[in-house]
């Protein structure tokens, strides 16, 4: 299984979407600033994930949701 995760930053201003394997154990990497790309904007916590069996349909949905369409349909959906 593939999860796609959305973080929130405590700042409730930063939002964040990847893919991994394992949730929690991404989070604790998030929060611990070992992913350079959302280390400034820490503490986060997990808003949504959604588990995919296909992992092609998970990268896909991934990229979705870091496009322009993608975000709003997080912000007002998920």
């Amino acid at each position: 299984m593939k999860f796609v995760y959305i973080l929130e930053s405590l700042d409730g201003e930063h939002f964040y979407a990847g893919v991994t394997d394992d949730v929690p154990a991404r989070l604790v990497k998030h929060n611990a600033g070992e992913v350079p790309h959302t280390s400034k904007y820490r503490p986060w916590r997990l808003k949504t994930y959604i588990a995919f069996s296909d992992e092609k349909k998970a990268f896909a949905f991934e990229k979705y949701l870091k496009s322009g369409s993608g975000r709003a349909f997080a912000k007002k959906h998920l």
